[in-house]
């Protein structure tokens, strides 16, 4: 549709430059704001400073007859509550009609993780007496040593890795960076790895690049290959579970927690920018806690 073009192209060239917002997150908004603008035409609306309280109202309304999660309604509404925050700083409105309106409550998920026992499975699947083999053992290492993202283990180079202090510099979402450190078993693996089998793997591809993680033609590893590097892990180990790489993340997360590691802590080597996107594990922490007390208090 074409109007708005211009508040829409202001925008996105602030998520650019200002928020430095990932092409995902961008992609996220613009396609939430389309789809109000979408609404506003159909319903005849020709300014932006003419949508208040009850046309959103009738918005969400919509949003909900499509059968639309509170998940979905409710990044929605944080999507146009930026975008009209900005029209309210440029000028373009007066008021944020988005402020009264408040988010849907939502049910949080608790999050999937593995249990030592399977985990210590997973650790002794693979055969690193073999180029792959070593890659994989030190892509689990690697990932449940430092909880990243899968998107940000595909970007890992060798100049992100010090193995003198032991960490690892991850180059997250938004272009955020944060270090995180690593313990003995994953840098012996990274080291077994990055000396014998990446170089092996590397051979079969006439190119060279400091990517870690090869595929066996010797290119990066994508996502969806680091994924079914797992999922062939957890066929040779026999377990009866789903294992994502996100699913190590939030082992990573589980773990430290129960270990007694507080939350602040934990939520800058997530690299969360919001406490409260870390506070979905806590639950954890407190059946861990639970568990405790029954055993342990003399009148539980």
């Amino acid at each position: 549709m074409e109007k708005f073009v211009e508040e829409r192209k202001a925008f996105t060239e602030y998520l650019q430059i200002e928020k430095n917002a990932s092409p995902y997150t961008i992609h996220f908004y613009q396609r939430d704001i389309e789809s109000f603008f979408e609404f506003l035409n159909k319903e005849g609306i020709i300014q932006l400073g003419e949508v208040d309280y009850a046309v959103i109202r009738v918005f969400l309304t919509e949003q909900y007859d499509q059968k639309l999660s509170r998940r979905t309604v409710s990044r929605k509404l944080s999507s146009l509550r930026t975008f009209y925050r900005f029209l309210e700083r440029e000028e373009i409105v007066t008021s944020n009609p988005f402020i009264s309106v408040s988010l849907p409550k939502m049910d949080k998920p608790i999050p999937d993780f593995l249990y030592q026992e399977e985990l210590e499975k997973l650790f002794h699947v693979s055969d690193t007496s073999t180029p792959l083999g070593e890659r994989n053992q030190a892509l689990l290492e690697i990932l449940y040593a430092t909880g990243m993202r899968v998107s940000e283990c595909k970007k890992l180079t060798l100049q992100d890795i010090d193995f003198s202090l032991g960490t690892v510099l991850i180059h997250g979402k938004g272009r955020k960076e944060r270090y995180v450190p690593f313990g003995r078993f994953a840098q012996e693996a990274l080291e077994a790895y990055i000396n014998n089998g990446r170089n092996s793997l590397l051979q079969k591809s006439n190119q060279t690049n400091d990517t870690v993680f090869l595929n066996a033609r010797g290119a990066p590893l994508t996502p969806r290959g680091i994924s079914t590097i797992l999922e062939q892990m957890v066929k040779n180990a026999a377990l009866t579970i789903h294992v994502t790489p996100h699913m190590l993340r939030h082992t990573f997360a589980t773990h430290l927690l129960n270990e007694g590691a507080d939350l602040r802590s934990v939520q800058e080597l997530l690299g969360h920018e919001h406490l409260s996107s870390t506070q979905i594990y806590t639950h954890v922490t407190k059946d861990h806690l639970r568990n405790i007390y029954m055993n342990s208090h003399p009148r539980a």
